[in-house]
């Protein structure tokens, strides 16, 4: 047994050893964080620099652009690291960030989406009190409370586990810090570990997912009550494609986290994993804000400024 004093690096296996592979894995992922990094930041610039996008709903897409910055730069660079340079270690001390930041960003964001969930169905469902109900204190701290409660989760299971004793062979069966390869790493007995870290899951996902589901469910009930069928599609067709993409990230992270035990079927949580490391949040600010009227005519307007000067 390997004294956890004796650990001062893992090694993470990632996705493939095949050298064409790796190649095209990496362009494939610099492609999409790029796009990912580049999508979020305007969404960021836009909602700053404008006053027609200085609303709740742009305010909580301002906040959620930010953490999807966050959460993919907490895997994604070091996993295109490992591909470009074949140097597959990582330290105790990064192994530790890259997991705290990917918690607590994530579960973070499953907290925002409910509270965004939350200010559609009170713009569609109470459209005169939403100025009321959604004033510049309650969104902000809304935020404050989704940033808090991302913390308070993750923060002494992440010490927990980093305090246990790691024994040989010292690899991750990942393309990072995940939550079950480093269980079963451990020395110790983690079944209490792993029992908190289900509960955590349960309140985190299953709870902010049933906020998501009654809101869009008393949304949807309101857009069938429209009147007009050309805005009654227009309003299903924004609501489908959030609905997709929600689903796509709680689906991927339900299927890995909420389950009692974390120790079987790593090789297909790396795919699942994909899902939301890589794929909705490239989708995220593309579905959320890019394709939105208002800001479609802010992008006229500002190219039309650039244009005239």
């Amino acid at each position: 047994m390997t004294n956890s004093t004796m650990v001062r690096e893992f090694i993470l296996m990632g996705f493939t050893d095949d050298p064409k592979l790796q190649i095209l894995l990496f362009l494939l992922l610099m492609g999409t964080y790029l796009l990912t990094l580049s999508g979020n930041v305007v969404v960021i610039v836009i909602t700053l620099s404008d006053h027609r996008l200085s609303t709740p709903m742009y305010f909580f897409l301002r906040n959620f652009a930010l953490l999807e910055i966050g959460f993919t730069s907490s895997i994604i660079p070091k996993a295109m690291a490992n591909l470009a340079m074949g140097n597959r270690t990582i330290s105790v001390a990064g192994c530790f960030t890259q997991f705290f930041l990917y918690f607590v960003l994530g579960t973070t964001e499953f907290f925002l989406l409910a509270v965004m969930s939350f200010d559609r169905y009170v713009a569609i469902c109470h459209p005169l009190r939403y100025s009321t109900i959604m004033n510049n204190t309650i969104c902000s701290l809304l935020v404050g409370c989704s940033w808090a409660a991302g913390l308070f989760l993750i923060l002494g299971p992440a010490i927990a586990l980093f305090q246990m004793p790691f024994c040989g062979p010292i690899t991750i069966d990942h393309f990072f810090c995940d939550n079950g390869p480093l269980l079963k790493l451990a020395c110790l007995d983690t079944s209490l570990l792993e029992l908190m870290d289900f509960f955590i899951a349960m309140l985190s996902l299953i709870g902010t997912l049933v906020v998501t589901i009654v809101s869009y469910a008393n949304i949807i009930f309101n857009i069938t009550r429209i009147p007009s069928t050309q805005e009654r599609q227009k309003a299903f067709s924004t609501c489908s494609s959030h609905i997709i993409v929600v689903s796509l990230f709680y689906g991927s992270c339900i299927f890995m986290y909420v389950r009692p035990s974390q120790s079987a079927g790593f090789d297909f949580n790396k795919g699942v994993s994909i899902l939301n490391t890589v794929v909705t949040p490239l989708l995220n600010p593309f579905i959320y804000t890019l394709r939105n009227k208002q800001v479609h005519e802010v992008f006229r307007d500002t190219r039309k400024k650039v244009f005239k000067n």
